[in-house]
């Protein structure tokens, strides 16, 4: 079952920090990586202006590996989640009835 969470990325300091996550994010691998747990194509980021930090939108399919993936337990995105994060925090949405 498909859930929506909501992930807070706070990257290390340097300027190149931004460029090499995103990069990895939006790489064969990263994206490879992310279909294992979410549906990539359905993602919706935003980033802050000085590039310090990026909100995303998820639609996850497996909160086990979500919560892997943005505490840095993944195995694949250990490198670049050592070298580019600084601190990750994620919540569960849930949808209000009006």
């Amino acid at each position: 079952m498909e859930k929506e969470m909501l992930a807070l990325v706070k990257l290390k300091n340097g300027e190149d920090k931004f460029t090499k996550f995103m990069g990895w994010m939006q790489s064969d691998e990263g994206m490879a990586e992310r279909s294992k747990f979410a549906i990539p194509p359905k993602t919706v980021g935003a980033v802050t202006p000085d590039k310090s930090a990026i909100m995303f939108k998820v639609f996850v399919t497996d909160e086990d590996g979500m919560t892997d993936f943005v505490s840095g337990k993944n195995p694949a995105m250990k490198a670049i989640f050592d070298e580019c994060i600084e601190s990750t925090q994620l919540w569960d949405l849930s949808e209000i009835q009006l």
